[in-house]
């Protein structure tokens, strides 16, 4: 697994390079192959370390961040964190990652689960920009909100981060 760390106004020492390089490999390589690309970014916000980890793999990504006191701790649970998502969606992510790495889990049912879907809504698009799309999204009061970008014409996504901040989900095409 390629590894890449960096670090938001703060140093990475040698010996949390190779810890990373440590826990990864334990934990994760029985789930991702040798092409796997793990990015981890540090960051200190008060007292505490955060610590965001992307894994790469067969075009999908999983996601965690974690903070604690100790960068060490904050890494162990954003692995944790990874593999608690593999094994809920087991079934789906399975046929992307090596199939070996789920021959301990097979016998346990609990992550079986089929998800249903109670509810499909369609509506019509209007062209908008950025601001009139968080506008409309609060006053709705939803968490996030799909628009026809009127600058780029495609559909985007517009939600509120866990921080209070916004994002927008682009898409690309391949």
């Amino acid at each position: 697994m390629k590894m890449t760390i960096t670090a938001k106004k703060m140093q990475i020492p040698q010996k949390f390079t190779e810890y990373a390089e440590e826990r990864l490999s334990a934990k994760l390589d029985k789930f991702f192959g040798d092409e796997a690309d793990a990015k981890i970014t540090m960051s200190a916000h008060k007292n505490l370390i955060v610590i965001e980890l992307t894994v790469t793999y067969n075009n999908m990504i999983y996601r965690a961040e974690q903070s604690a006191i100790d960068k060490e701790d904050a890494l162990d649970a954003s692995i944790d964190k990874i593999i608690r998502q593999i094994r809920k969606n087991k079934t789906r992510v399975e046929k992307k990652l090596k199939e070996a790495a789920f021959a301990s889990y097979m016998e346990d049912p609990i992550y079986e689960a089929e998800h249903e879907v109670v509810r499909r809504k369609k509506f019509v698009m209007h062209a908008m920009d950025l601001d009139e799309a968080i506008l409309q999204m609060d006053l709705l009061g939803h968490s996030f909100f799909m628009f026809s970008n009127a600058e780029s014409g495609e559909v985007n996504v517009v939600y509120k981060r866990a921080d209070g901040k916004y994002a927008v989900l682009e898409p690309i095409y391949e």
